[in-house]
């Protein structure tokens, strides 16, 4: 790296803002991060403080977890830092928002939302879904049909605008392992949105949001009656040959001969069956040819939208951030959150942390499930001894009465035999 290189990249890096961000090193439940009671207690689902079952580094993979099945979990944390009122579109700087996901007991059916939210001043309490907020970004999951990266900015009537163009995942990306989801929100508009640092959509916020367009359709500009949009046409010089129409589809096998057994007078008249006629070439089409009319196809011409603000909306001083989910099925864990203003300090969170240990968690699952099978093998047998075990006790028992039942019988005649002397 040259000298020059460096020490723009450190003066960056220096300049850089920090607005949050939880390693999740000390326990986040001691006051740090607070659960909501908005929803009644017994659809409340709890966030722990927790590695999982499975890994890489107790200490270094402790997240927040999701603990319960069919549940609003809903939690939030002070910025250490506030983020200024911001002008989306035209911002005094870059908002980076990333965290890692882990969905440990995800399997085929698995169901829950896996997203954060950036809020204004609330009452963490009553922090639930109907709490506005500015921005939420991560990942819905739901079987392997759902499965999309979620981005939702809040317009300036307060309505969430979800982008328009889904984010979806590949086959291979819906797994049980670590993920890394990082949102880029540019000063100047545009934004960019990563999976594991890998770059799965960028452009023009107010092109891929339901913000008021640049350039809208003239509604005054109609498609001029004359205009071409085939783009082939037939070739009049093409025509159909004399007798095209009399071939018939099908004709009688010349090849055929009437059986030996067939009798005119109870089978009726012999007639060779049906077969496709070989010189039968469909339903006669003129070739196609370039149309030498074709103007392209038709648009609207643009002009500029009076309604369009290059200032999309502007938001109030961002205070909290929080999870607002509900989830089927619990065993999600967050972990290593980051919101400031930028790139070079996001990925070095990453690099510091998710890098680490990424590519020895499908080692470490299969040493898991391995234990895991082992042990409730060991159960079973366990069980299939006590249960054999029982059963002989049952079976000795049974004899033990039988023989009672004989001895009494003898003690009985016994008894008669004396009677009888």
């Amino acid at each position: 790296m040259s000298k020059i290189l460096l020490a723009t990249t450190l003066a960056a890096t220096a300049s850089a803002t920090t607005y949050f961000q939880d390693k999740f090193d000390t326990n986040p439940l001691d006051g740090r991060w607070i659960h909501s009671e908005h929803k009644e207690e017994g659809s409340r689902g709890a966030f722990d403080w927790s590695a999982g079952n499975w890994p890489v580094d107790e200490d270094a993979n402790k997240g927040l977890r999701t603990t319960g099945d069919v549940k609003f979990h809903q939690i939030s944390a002070k910025l250490e830092t506030d983020i200024p009122a911001y002008t989306l579109g035209a911002g005094s700087s870059d908002i980076v928002v990333q965290f890692q996901v882990k969905n440990e007991d995800r399997e085929y059916s698995f169901c829950g939302g896996g997203y954060l939210k950036l809020l204004p001043k609330m009452d963490v309490s009553d922090f639930g879904g109907d709490t506005p907020y500015s921005i939420m970004f991560g990942p819905d999951m739901c079987g392997y049909d759902v499965s999309r990266i979620h981005a939702i900015f809040t317009n300036g009537e307060g309505e969430n605008l979800l982008k328009e163009d889904e984010i979806k995942l590949e086959y291979a990306d819906k797994n049980e392992f670590t993920h890394l989801y990082t949102l880029h929100v540019k000063a100047n508009g545009e934004y960019e949105i990563f999976f594991d640092q890998n770059s799965k959509s960028k452009g023009k916020i107010s092109d891929d949001w339901g913000f008021e367009s640049e350039m809208i359709d003239d509604p005054d500009d109609k498609k001029p009656s004359d205009w071409v949009d085939d783009k082939e046409m037939n070739d009049p010089e093409d025509i159909k040959p004399d007798g095209y129409d009399d071939i018939e589809k099908q004709i009688r096998d010349p090849e055929a001969t009437k059986p030996e057994d067939w009798d005119d007078e109870d089978d009726g008249e012999w007639e060779a069956p049906l077969i496709d006629n070989p010189e039968y070439k469909g339903e006669w089409s003129a070739k196609r040819i370039p149309n030498p009319d074709y103007k392209g196809e038709w648009s609207p011409k643009k002009i500029k939208n009076e309604k369009y603000d290059p200032k999309l909306v502007s938001w109030p001083k961002l205070e909290h951030v929080g999870f607002e989910l509900w989830t089927v099925n619990s065993g999600s864990i967050f972990d290593n959150i980051y919101v400031g203003d930028s790139m070079d300090e996001a990925n070095a969170l990453a690099d510091s942390t998710w890098k680490t240990f990424k590519e020895e968690e499908k080692a470490i699952k299969e040493k898991y499930d391995a234990a895991k099978k082992e042990a409730e093998e060991a159960k079973k047998k366990a069980e299939d001894a006590k249960k054999e075990a029982e059963e002989a006790d049952k079976e000795d028992a049974a004899e033990e009465e039988d023989d009672d039942d004989v001895n009494d019988v003898d003690d009985d005649d016994e008894e008669d035999e004396k009677k009888e002397l």
